[in-house]
């Protein structure tokens, strides 16, 4: 029986019965010789669809917010100098997580509906002659908004004055949906959720993570401890975690990732534009206009849609 309550906002997203079933299985020992064959296919899964062969996958429970925090505090100090743009909601709230954290931010503020400021970002990288930008942000798809910014651009730019500042990329609503590709575009973490493009409820966050990320973690200094990498990665090697972990949630991902290989990447990401575009055409239709101020820069997974004067959007 189809059991749906479709649900019409940028996330959680509506959960295919298939997988909320893989959820549902008994407790587990997650010591066991048995959860491996769990995690294992994860790891392996995720790795294609982030499209890295160089780099490691983590899987934390938590949702996407927790793997902001695990990607600033495993690699950065307190003083580190980060470049970001603050382009809409989500956006905002990674570097507001930044300024708790103690670091020094160097914002772009764009108006709401603008991708990524390629120009501003290279000038300011070119500018830094000293390196004291030890990280640039990116949103590769701003849910607030709808807008795409084109991270090969930003790799680009840093290689451009051969800086070496790490590049973060929160990918939350972009991957398994659009294409995202972590070794060609040079990211040393992506940051992703299973609460969208993998299809499940909120609870698990992904990383994927350059061994340049790797390696900066023996000298970043930020306070980490249950959001501690080395730790993830260590346990993750021999089949296991430094913590429980949500074994059903796992055998649901493990599901999803079987899901998207099997239909192939390339068929995911036509899917998701065919069915963006039918939407674009309805909102021209109906004489209303979107967030996203240019076509080049609309997404294909979130459709922000501008509410007229005179109504209220909530």
């Amino acid at each position: 029986m189809h059991e749906q309550n479709p649900v019409f906002i940028p996330g959680p997203t509506n959960i295919p019965d298939v997988i909320r079933k893989a959820c549902d299985i008994g407790i587990m020992d997650h010591r066991s010789a048995k959860f491996p064959e769990i995690l294992n296919p994860v790891l392996a899964g995720l790795k294609k669809i982030l499209q890295t062969e160089t780099g490691e996958v983590v899987v934390f429970s938590s949702s996407g917010t927790g793997a902001w925090e695990a990607a600033i505090s495993n690699t950065l100090s307190a003083g580190d100098k980060v470049l970001a743009a603050e382009q809409g909601m989500f956006s905002q709230k990674w570097i507001e997580m930044c300024k708790r954290h103690g670091l020094e931010m160097q914002i772009f503020a764009v108006e709401w509906g603008e991708s990524c400021p390629i120009s501003a970002y290279a000038e300011a990288l070119k500018a830094d002659t000293e390196h004291e930008i030890k990280a640039v942000l990116v949103t590769h798809n701003e849910t607030a908004t709808g807008v795409l910014s084109d991270v090969s651009a930003v790799r680009k730019a840093l290689d451009a004055v051969g800086h070496p500042a790490l590049l973060l990329v929160d990918c939350v609503s972009s991957i398994a949906s659009m294409d995202f590709r972590m070794d060609e575009w040079g990211i040393d973490i992506a940051v992703a959720g299973s609460q969208k493009g993998f299809m499940l409820p909120a609870g698990l966050s992904i990383l994927g993570i350059s061994q340049k990320a790797i390696a900066a973690m023996e000298k970043a200094t930020l306070p980490r401890f249950y959001f501690d990498l080395r730790d993830m990665l260590k346990h993750l090697a021999s089949g296991g975690y430094p913590y429980t972990p949500i074994v059903g949630m796992l055998n649901g991902l493990r599901k999803s990732t079987e899901m998207l290989l099997e239909e192939g990447l390339e068929n995911v990401f036509a899917r998701h534009h065919r069915l963006a575009e039918g939407m674009r055409q309805a909102v021209l239709a109906w004489g209303l206009k979107m967030c996203a101020v240019r076509k080049e820069i609309y997404s294909d997974t979130v459709t922000a849609i501008v509410v007229p004067k005179g109504y209220d959007g909530t």
